[in-house]
């Protein structure tokens, strides 16, 4: 979507071009995904350093001399360190931007530490996989994840990862809670399969070189609009449903219609997800009503 809003923007035609730039800006993701996971290592491996450090200091207070290492010692955070997976990756794509960046780990660790979550877990006489996992859990969800520092960090490294964090926060959760003890972590792939990198080829190229047939079956649908009213975002959000609905059979309906929605909620204006439902649904009943079969498989409608 926002790469058929740039080309309308621009009045480029070179879809080749703003084509590889769309993929360039999707594999991005699998980046930061990855500078993501390995702050976490990197906040391991910067208190590890800081109680080895403190130990041969002149005067050692005893707490220093025998330090609490629970932290660094956590089952979760020798997975993803010791990850084979993890470590290959992060050594081919050559992400290294906490060791360039030893100033925003050193605000993560502190904010880490300093949070009521760390005590809590600090002061616990507990010692299990349970317990370590549930605390990385919480602490990703609730001083990482949220961490104004590293957002204000990702997003002065590359801007087109302010709207790819939550997806990728989201999905490192999800692996964090599905790890069981004994598990080595794998990174995941960017893509499902061929098929899925195949999709986002399409949907791009076909809604791009359809545009004025696909504007053609929501223009009746809007008597009351005239279409230079209606909010650029929202026609490209339409074009691309209609492209599903009409070149994808494979997809139903209702799955179009919630997901375009979604987008429609989060980058256009407040009344447009209704706007949009709206000539989305009549869409639907007119191709029903039509006896158009534009969908193959069981369960397709």
């Amino acid at each position: 979507m926002q790469s058929i809003y740039v080309m309308h923007r621009t009045g480029s035609d070179a879809i080749e071009k703003e084509e590889r730039f769309l993929f360039n800006s999707i594999g991005n993701i699998e980046n930061l995904y990855l500078t993501i996971l390995s702050a976490l290592v990197e906040v391991q491996k910067y208190e590890l350093d800081f109680i080895e450090k403190s130990k041969k200091k002149h005067l050692v207070t005893p707490e220093e001399r025998n330090p609490n290492t629970k932290f660094v010692e956590n089952r979760i955070l020798n997975v993803l360190s010791n990850s084979s997976s993890l470590n290959l990756v992060l050594e081919d794509k050559k992400i290294n931007n906490w060791k360039l960046n030893n100033d925003s780990v050193i605000f993560l660790t502190n904010d880490v530490k300093s949070s009521k979550i760390y005590t809590d877990y600090m002061l616990s006489g507990e010692n299990s996989f349970k317990e370590d996992k549930d605390f990385i859990i919480e602490l990703f969800t609730e001083i990482i994840a949220p961490n104004e520092k590293l957002y204000d960090y990702l997003e002065d490294y590359k801007l087109t990862w302010v709207d790819d964090i939550p997806v990728v926060n989201t999905c490192i959760l999800r692996q964090l809670k599905q790890l069981n003890a004994n598990d080595d972590f794998e990174v995941l792939s960017l893509y499902k399969d061929d098929d899925d990198k195949e999709f986002a080829k399409q949907i791009f190229r076909k809604t791009l070189l359809n545009e004025s047939v696909f504007e053609k079956e929501y223009t009746d649908k809007t008597p009351n609009w005239d279409k230079d009213r209606i909010a650029e975002i929202d026609t490209i959000i339409l074009k691309m449903a209609i492209c599903e609905f009409l070149k994808f059979p494979s997809i139903p309906f209702k799955v179009t219609i919630n997901e375009y929605l979604e987008i429609a909620k989060e980058y256009s204006t407040p009344k447009s997800s209704i706007f949009i439902n709206g000539i989305l649904d009549n869409l639907v009943k007119k191709y029903q009503e039509e006896g158009r079969n534009l969908k193959s498989g069981r369960g397709l409608l």
